[in-house]
């Protein structure tokens, strides 16, 4: 008789093309993006006199918009049936801006780059979470997505970085500075225009249907509502990393020395993104998503409560792993719980909650800072957090688990 064959063992598939390509995109931009936003709180708050109170609407604002421009991205992302002209005109928009920072002679040109560079955003995002969640194995969907994250955390961490040197080089003159935002930007563009092909992962043309239409809303099962509003109560409890700029200069730390705050922070989300996002794979999300909650009270008590330098880098640090540990997870979540031809209004909707939520919290911080000083500010943050803590329970059990 002839020996029976050993069956292959079944491989892992590799991470796809697309992905890899929508990383390098997603770290690009993210290295423009956060060589502004590293240095925009001190530049609106110290020299043009913006109080924290406007600083904070500013960015729930403009953070908001972002999010609530993806109820309609999403669904129009669904309706052609491709992904990549919303991504390019999201990150296109975002390019166009990045000059405007540096021009800007009063708080309302600042405004008005800001809130177009989130127009971008907004308009990019739903449609480029869909393309992964599209082409992902679902195997590897939570690597996937965790691999994404990661390459934007890297790009924002080494912006904030060359803001540091750039800041030391050039003497602190903010302004030449933010125009070396510029380049990076415009490399992004260049990489969708040619790095990324869609042809085979093109998904069915459905007609488009405003988001807000509430005969939408049935075609959703109980378990993506339940992720919704963990995401959303979670966003509650997340205010603007603005504020931890402003908590690590009251510190006096010295000028040059404040993209640190988002070096630290972008350093610890990169380097828990990735292993996060591979570990959900094989454990309970629910569980990695409710240890990434504690960290963010871990880190709200320590930024809170800490006066030193040394104690608001490690609260900035813990911040950053806190997002490691929990938006890829959120992301693979709401994939795997919504209808595959409803991906791109699915992330929609769920940032138009988070949206909302992002508007008041970080509202809410910029006026508890001003009323009541910065520690009242974070440990209100580490309350709110137990709300999504507890919610956790509730969540649905990922559709693919393996040990």
């Amino acid at each position: 008789m002839t020996p029976e064959m050993p069956s292959p063992s079944p491989t892992r598939p590799s991470i796809p093309r697309t992905v890899w390509a929508l990383g390098f995109v997603s770290l690009f931009m993210d290295l423009s993006s956060e060589l502004v936003h590293a240095l925009l709180p001190v530049f609106l708050v110290t020299t043009m006199a913006m109080s924290v109170t406007a600083l904070g609407l500013l960015e729930g604002i403009a953070e908001a918009t972002a999010l609530i421009v993806k109820v309609f991205s999403g669904p129009l992302s669904d309706s052609l049936g491709r992904r990549k002209g919303l991504l390019l005109l999201g990150y296109g928009l975002a390019a166009l801006t990045k000059p405007l920072f540096p021009l800007a002679t009063s708080p309302g040109g600042v405004i008005t780059a800001r809130l177009l560079d989130r127009v971008g955003k907004g308009i990019r995002g739903a449609p480029r979470d869909a393309l992964v969640a599209d082409v992902a194995p679902p195997e590897i969907r939570g690597a996937c997505f965790g691999l994404r994250q990661s390459m934007d955390t890297i790009g924002a961490f080494l912006g904030p970085a060359l803001a540091i040197a750039l800041m030391f080089w050039l003497t602190d003159h903010i302004r030449t500075v933010l125009w070396c935002a510029v380049a990076p930007a415009f490399i992004a563009i260049g990489l969708i225009a040619f790095g990324i092909d869609e042809s085979g992962h093109a998904t069915a043309r459905r007609a488009f249907r405003s988001p807000l239409r509430w005969s939408v809303l049935h075609e959703f099962p109980a378990r993506y509502w339940v992720v919704l509003v963990i995401g959303a109560t979670f966003t509650l409890a997340r205010f603007s990393e603005a504020f931890l700029v402003l908590r690590a200069q009251q510190t006096g730390l010295e000028l040059a020395w404040i993209p640190g705050v988002m070096v630290v922070m972008s350093l610890a989300y990169s380097l828990s993104a990735y292993p996060v996002g591979v570990l959900s794979d094989r454990l309970d999300r629910r569980l990695l998503l409710a240890l990434g909650m504690v960290l963010l009270i871990a880190a709200d008590l320590l930024l809170g409560m800490g006066h030193s330098v040394v104690s608001v880098f490690v609260g900035i640090a813990i911040w950053g792993l806190h997002m490691g540990f929990t938006q890829g997870i959120l992301a693979a979540m709401v994939s795997e719980t919504a209808p595959s031809t409803l991906r791109g209004t699915a992330f929609g909707a769920f940032n138009l909650a988070c949206g909302v939520c992002v508007l008041l919290a970080s509202a809410l911080a910029g006026w508890l800072w001003d009323r009541f000083g910065a520690p009242t500010t974070f440990l209100t943050g580490a309350a709110i957090v137990l709300v999504p803590l507890l919610l956790c329970g509730l969540a649905p059990r990922p559709a693919i688990h393996r040990a």
